[in-house]
């Protein structure tokens, strides 16, 4: 049986029941008046928030708002001995920039509302980091669990041909990468396809993003959005300022945080927040339940078990909540939703206790939940700044792709040549050794790998300031999010204004 751990028995006893200081059992904060919304409808609401501080010449929100087009489309497989058919979609939400990009879903819930929301997101997310792509993304009602290996490539290289052949996919057109439900192997496999139907395309492997390194990606793609997830929270974390705005001080060593989602995102962001900054992570949230220790949980060790066992219930030295979603209401410094949207409402939002909110998934706050967060004062660093390490590698890989050389290979030598002669210059100088490790550090030639790191650390830190300048420069935004969505809504509307419309 699961073991308590450091007060954890006393947490969930808290949890039991949920009532108020008379005896009464809470009921859920949305009324008449707070009526909940859709994805799509929710991301549109916080545009409309933004674009109002703003004077912008008439028409030119909506457009700017507006899903393009969203392609629908019905394909046959012969899977099992019989057809089956599959419904898809790929939604382009701007061409203020080309190519467009955004990830394909593998769900067995995905439909049009869903991928014309993450269409809209990755068209701000992208204005916001300065990475030149429209915003566009891909959906498949499918759970990919029932399908075998052959059958899912069977499936996934004829939703490419139909998407491809419509000029859905594309280097120059339409660029997809992995999301969830797909990973390297899927996009490995729509390259494959892409580049079988245009064999004379000398940059066919740049038509999709996040492929294994072998077959044209690049390093450090998988951890890529966890890694921003680190990296956004490093920067907020060096603004003092914002810090006691969350009721928060110091860096991050030491932060007591709960995560939504051990998926790709929220196993990568835990663990480099746990490994690299000194975190602790209290609780980790899952399909199954969650897992809660204020002593801390090692993130690798639950991964693992996890794998193993499909789930984390039954994990040792920590204590399991089935009913894993009142662990969001959890006391914590740091709450980071990583897993699918709409996962605080209205209805929970006031019992949220977490001091900041850091949304690794998409849409995991409701533009209800957002504007409650927002009047009470309660920071929430918002998903298309923090998630935006997954674009912004995407881009790298496109490059690298498009130019057909990787990262470092022209200038890694070169550097140690050049550190060894400053180290040689250095002991003839000094008259003795330089130490071995320092040596090594002046010595050492960046690869790959550094390359992107450091790219994206860079871009998640001049990201940051740009929202941070607008949130404390302009009386009229409130709070972090609604400043992102104004530093996207202008660079766009620059764009679409330069073009001459």
């Amino acid at each position: 049986m699961p073991v308590p751990i450091n007060g954890t028995e006393t947490m969930v006893k808290k949890l039991s029941r949920k009532v108020s200081r008379d005896g009464a059992v809470r009921k859920p904060a949305a009324t008449a008046e707070h009526k909940e919304v859709s994805f799509l409808e929710s991301v549109n609401k916080m545009f409309d928030r933004a674009a109002a501080t703003l004077d912008l010449p008439p028409g030119l929100p909506e457009l700017i708002k507006r899903c393009l087009w969203v392609y629908q489309v019905r394909f046959p497989v012969k899977i099992r001995g019989k057809i089956m058919v599959f419904t898809g979609w790929r939604g382009v939400h701007s061409e203020h920039r080309l190519p467009t990009k955004g990830g394909i879903r593998y769900a067995p819930v995905v439909g049009q509302d869903e991928v014309e929301a993450l269409a809209a997101l990755m068209t701000y997310k992208c204005a916001l980091m300065d990475v030149p792509y429209g915003g566009s993304k891909g959906g498949l009602c499918i759970n990919p669990k029932e399908y075998n290996e052959e059958e899912l490539e069977q499936i996934t290289r004829r939703f490419a041909n139909e998407l491809a052949r419509r000029g859905f996919i594309s280097p120059s057109l339409n660029v997809p990468a992995p999301d969830m439900g797909t990973g390297a192997r899927e996009m490995a496999w729509i390259a494959d396809e892409y580049r079988r139907m245009y064999p004379s395309d000398i940059d066919a492997i740049a038509c999709v993003t996040g492929k294994p390194p072998i077959a044209g990606g690049i390093a450090g793609r998988v951890e890529a959005t966890g890694r921003g997830v680190q990296y956004g929270l490093r920067e907020f974390f060096r603004n003092p300022k914002d810090v006691a705005r969350a009721g928060l001080t110091g860096d991050l060593a030491g932060k007591r945080i709960i995560v939504q989602g051990l998926g790709n995102v929220g196993y990568h962001a835990a663990k480099f927040l746990q490994e690299e900054d000194g975190a602790r992570i209290i609780g980790i949230i899952e399909r199954d339940g969650a897992l809660v220790s204020e002593r801390g949980l090692i993130v690798e060790e639950v991964a693992a078990y996890k794998k193993q066992h499909q789930g984390v219930c039954g994990f040792p030295d920590a204590t399991f909540v089935k009913n894993g979603s009142v662990i969001l209401e959890e006391d914590c410094d740091i709450l980071i939703p990583a897993a699918t949207e709409n996962q605080i409402t209205i209805a929970n939002a006031p019992r949220i206790r977490a001091k900041l909110i850091a949304e690794a998934a998409n849409g995991p706050v409701t533009s209800e939940a957002d504007k409650f967060f927002s009047d009470a004062g309660k920071v929430v660093i918002p998903d298309f700044y923090l998630n935006a390490g997954g674009v912004t590698v995407s881009y790298f890989e496109w490059i690298k792709n498009l130019s057909h050389i990787r990262f470092g290979r022209m200038d890694r030598r070169m550097m140690e040549v050049r550190g060894a002669h400053v180290i040689e210059a250095i002991e003839s100088v000094a008259g003795k050794k330089v130490p071995e490790h320092l040596a090594r550090q002046v010595k050492y030639g960046a690869d790959e790998i550094d390359h992107i790191r450091s790219g994206l650390d860079d871009t998640m830190r001049k990201a940051y300031q740009e929202m941070r300048d607008v949130w404390h420069g302009n009386p009229k935004v409130p709070d972090i999010r609604t400043a992102a969505f104004v530093v996207a809504i202008q660079k766009i509307a620059s764009s679409y204004q330069e073009m001459g419309i």
